[in-house]
């Protein structure tokens, strides 16, 4: 697919994911339109030289109709990537209805928005693995039962039954990507685990675990994240993607413990421990999860490039320039 041709929205653009996807289509050549509700002082988009090579940047709000319409026509957009979220668990917990607003409200307007365009080609619909609540059986596959009680985990997984409805009701080209936790330079969200280590690291801190160290996930870099978006896009049309949910992970779960151990070694200030602070999984947590990629190998040909340490050591530079800087 030639991405040149394309007009594209991005909704979401301003967060730490959304700015390195648009980061990732500005370089194929798309004309990217970034939907945006506020400018944050030193955004990413902007810091990382990204804010003046996009198409536009579209202001509105996600959660009214009207302003998502407007942007879908004024600009004609032909692919859509949905990532505006609310996204911290915590914060969903505290504020449910405000977190119900904006992932289900605010993906049911991009959902109509796309089904009364004229123009729109394609939607991914990011979604999370979160939906799967506490896993059956593990690795996870697309055919587990979305089993999400928490504020978070259920607004997506609502989300995600809303564009399966779009789809099998009204043949909307749409599907939903299912990252396990992504990880990468740009994200200021020191409440997770991989910034709030390195951050520690930096101030030559012990780095907090909120646990007992014994959760276990997968992580796969940024870049990864962004590249699987941008190929499902492209698959899309296919009888097999139109509707469907993709697994994308490392194919590599490590322990809450082991990551922080991995980041010390890897930013070379062994002197560092971790200072677990836990007696068991933190609340609203689930133990252990991680996913099967095997649908994405074989539909997509996709594969992440980054190992664990090769992220985290390009994750690392980046906070160093980063801390540097400020």
């Amino acid at each position: 697919m030639n991405w040149k041709n394309s007009t594209v929205l991005i909704t979401g653009a301003t967060g730490f994911v959304g700015t390195w996807l648009a980061k990732d289509l500005v370089e194929r050549g798309a004309n990217v339109i970034a939907f945006v509700r506020d400018e944050i002082p030193n955004m990413p988009l902007r810091t990382m030289g990204i804010y003046d090579k996009l198409g536009a940047i579209a202001d509105g709000d996600i959660i009214s109709y009207d302003s998502v319409k407007r942007v879908f026509n004024e600009y004609e957009i032909d692919s859509c990537f949905h990532l505006a979220a609310q996204t911290i668990v915590g914060v969903a917990k505290s504020s449910p209805t405000i977190t119900f607003d904006i992932n289900i409200k605010g993906t049911w307007n991009i959902l109509e928005a796309a089904r009364t365009s004229e123009t729109l080609k394609r939607l991914i619909i990011a979604s999370t693995d979160k939906v799967y609540g506490e896993p059956v059986k593990l690795p996870i596959t697309e055919d587990h039962s979305l089993l999400a009680v928490y504020p978070y985990d259920a607004s997506k997984a609502c989300a995600e039954r809303l564009a399966r409805t779009f789809f099998t009701t009204y043949g909307l080209p749409v599907a939903m990507t299912r990252c396990c936790n992504i990880y990468g330079g740009g994200d200021l969200n020191f409440s997770r685990i991989i910034p709030g280590t390195i951050r520690s690291i930096f101030l030559n801190q012990n780095p907090i675990i909120r646990s007992d160290g014994t959760p276990v996930r997968d992580f796969i870099h940024v870049k990864d994240a962004s590249a699987a978006y941008v190929l499902l896009a492209e698959n899309i049309g296919k009888a097999d993607v139109n509707g469907e949910a993709f697994n994308f992970g490392s194919n590599a779960p490590i322990s809450m413990l082991d990551l922080v151990k991995k980041i010390i070694k890897v930013s070379g200030k062994t002197d560092l421990q971790p200072d677990i602070r836990g007696k068991g999984k933190p609340d609203a947590e689930i133990d252990k999860q991680y996913l099967s990629s095997e649908k994405a190998r074989h539909l997509l040909a996709w594969e992440p490039k980054f190992t664990l340490d090769q992220g985290l050591k390009k994750t690392i530079e980046w906070y160093a320039a980063y801390f540097a800087k400020t």
